[in-house]
């Protein structure tokens, strides 16, 4: 059966390092993808319009310009079959800008993505954990605003996109041993970022649909440069693509409705029966009675 997923993010190039292979998957499966995005990313760190001599108001609408039609050509190497943006402000790392989407009223924001929901009659929504990641302020915003948005709309699933933070912090440690991990990481910062194993619902394989996530991330080209370290996208774009395979194979996710017990492997399993009518006490047998009757 076709599914209607919509996958909620902060600003673009997200969906290209968390979802980005899930969302290539669903496409692929026959199922309408629809991505919603909050903000333009114009305070994003770029060696693009940012280091010209425009003002900082001309420059955030150049770079927000640009970076959303970063976004549409991802979408398009994801199979996406739409688009919407918020038009919220990007907050910055500290989230400091006054009108940027980490400040705005979660009930108003929730109530427009609310809309969406049922306008698509949405049968899944993917949000962030609740520590938006690596605590972005706009991260946690998408995760209070969707949260709140699918109850609003009655949305029957919904998936907090995630990493693996055990597995993440085995990584960089080993890394950090070996001495190949930028003094600039600091890997107790990780901690408590994400999700750890044991909240996990969901590890989607993804491995067929890396390709496409690769085109996804190349496609957010103003973020592989600027400030003063290797930009993440830029260091995952030079890995090799058995690699880079490897590496993006899986992607994570926690549904909270669900009590503890095997980890699945697709994002619509473990569908929700229909709620019990708490008018109806009778039992299976005479349900199907009923049926024939």
């Amino acid at each position: 059966m076709r599914r209607t997923c919509v996958f909620f993010h902060a600003h673009p190039d997200d969906e290209a390092l968390l979802t980005a292979g899930t969302m290539a998957r669903l496409a692929a499966e026959g199922h309408r993808v629809v991505l919603v995005v909050a903000t333009a990313g114009e305070r994003g760190l770029t060696d693009g319009p940012a280091r010209t001599a425009m003002r900082d108001s001309e420059r955030r609408a150049r770079l927000g310009s640009v970076r959303t039609a970063e976004l549409h050509a991802s979408a398009r190497a994801l199979g996406c079959h739409r688009v919407v943006l918020l038009g919220y402000e990007d907050s910055g790392l500290d989230g400091d800008a006054p009108g940027g989407f980490a400040r705005a009223h979660v009930d108003v924001a929730a109530g427009e993505l609310a809309e969406l929901l049922r306008q698509e009659a949405a049968d899944l929504l993917v949000v962030y954990d609740p520590a938006g990641g690596y605590g972005h302020p706009d991260h946690v915003q998408v995760h209070r605003v969707g949260t709140e948005a699918a109850r609003m709309a009655g949305t029957p699933v919904v998936l907090e996109a995630t990493v693996d933070r055990d597995l993440l912090l085995r990584v960089l440690r080993g890394l950090a041993r070996l001495r190949l991990l930028p003094r600039s990481v600091d890997v107790a910062s990780f901690e408590r970022a994400y999700a750890s194993a044991a909240e996990i619902t969901h590890r989607v394989p993804v491995r067929r649909f890396t390709s496409a996530k690769r085109f996804s991330m190349a496609a957010h080209a103003t973020q592989t440069t600027g400030g003063d370290t290797v930009r993440t996208l830029a260091a995952l774009l030079w890995l090799p693509r058995p690699l880079f395979r490897r590496a993006f194979g899986t992607e994570w996710y926690v549904r909270r409705d669900l009590p503890p017990g095997p980890v699945l492997r697709h994002p619509l399993d473990a569908w929700p029966e229909p709620a019990p009518d708490p008018d109806n006490d009778s039992g299976p047998a005479d349900s199907a009675l009923a049926a024939e009757r």
